[in-house]
């Protein structure tokens, strides 16, 4: 009899354990994080790519490139086009300096005259002759300078485009460098070196878990004990039948509840309805995406 007695007692501080623990928390959920996948931004052959699953990558690291020759040439051969372009625009002021010399020694010759017709050394008619070549000389110049101009801006306009060509190849020769954007922790590698890589494709998925985000789910009643901001304890198991414990704040919290969750558990198992919150935790490395948690409030 004292036996059975025993053992009910033994079954019963069992039950009430099992009661208390699963009581010890308000709600529960899965650690997860902001994932972002890097994609190729050119076309080509993956020539180098360093990086590997767990390791911590820093923003603005340069982790490989992709094949960049045929880029590169095509650059080559548009600067030599625009070279070819340029070297057929006129030198304005070389050709016009021969006219220019000209309308000059006729002007020095026009102030000479005008002293000789002053002493009557010379006639009116030569200084007039002279007056007159002036003018058609400096007719000659403005045409000459026009038609130079038209032709440095023609040549001009079709170099333009060329340039513009250049500067899209420059910015695909950038985008050759395969240049890691945020700072993280590489979660999945889609694609190895020698791999040919277009346009989007996906090369790896990197997330930052210095900061992890702990979603929990809630039924309506305690949505009242909740507020954006607001402290929480989070609790994981240390794999001893007991607690790691940290702390966490609600970052988020739904504005319309959905249905409960199958792999969620919440403090009220009645609730059809739960509302989705958010609780930012400071990961020292401990917590891993997909980690069930609990939190108290």
């Amino acid at each position: 009899m004292n036996y059975k007695i025993g053992l009910f007692a033994i079954s019963l501080l069992g039950l009430l354990s099992c009661k208390s623990k699963e009581e010890a928390f308000d709600a529960s959920g899965s650690f997860e994080a902001i994932e972002t996948i890097i994609s190729a931004e050119a076309n080509g052959t993956i020539k180098s790519l360093q990086v590997e699953e767990g390791e911590d990558l820093q923003a603005g690291q340069l982790v490989g490139y992709i094949d960049t020759v045929q880029t590169y040439l095509k650059i080559k051969q548009l600067e030599a086009q625009i070279g070819a372009g340029l070297s057929r625009k006129p030198n304005i002021p070389v050709q016009l300096s021969s006219l220019k010399q000209q309308i000059a020694h006729l002007e020095s010759e026009r102030e000479r005259t005008r002293k000789l017709v002053a002493g009557d050394a010379a006639t009116p008619k030569q200084l007039d002759e002279i007056e007159s070549q002036i003018l058609v000389l400096r007719k000659q110049l403005d045409a000459q300078q026009s038609s130079l101009a038209i032709t440095d801006q023609s040549i001009g306009k079709e170099v333009a485009p060329v340039e513009v060509q250049i500067a899209q190849l420059q910015d695909q020769l950038a985008k050759s460098k395969i240049i890691n954007p945020i700072q993280g922790t590489v979660l999945t590698k889609y694609v190895e070196e020698n791999e040919a890589a277009m346009m989007g494709k996906p090369l790896y998925k990197i997330a930052d878990l210095s900061e992890i985000i702990l979603r929990v789910y809630i039924s309506g009643s305690q949505l009242p004990q909740v507020k954006i901001g607001q402290k929480l304890t989070v609790l994981t198991d240390d794999g001893n039948e007991g607690y790691t414990k940290t702390e966490g704040v609600v970052t988020w919290i739904a504005d319309k509840a959905e249905f409960t969750p199958k792999t969620i558990q919440t403090k009220d198992e009645r609730a059809n309805l739960v509302y989705a919150v958010k609780v930012k935790v400071q990961n020292d490395g401990h917590y891993k995406i997909g980690m069930y948690a609990e939190v108290k409030f």
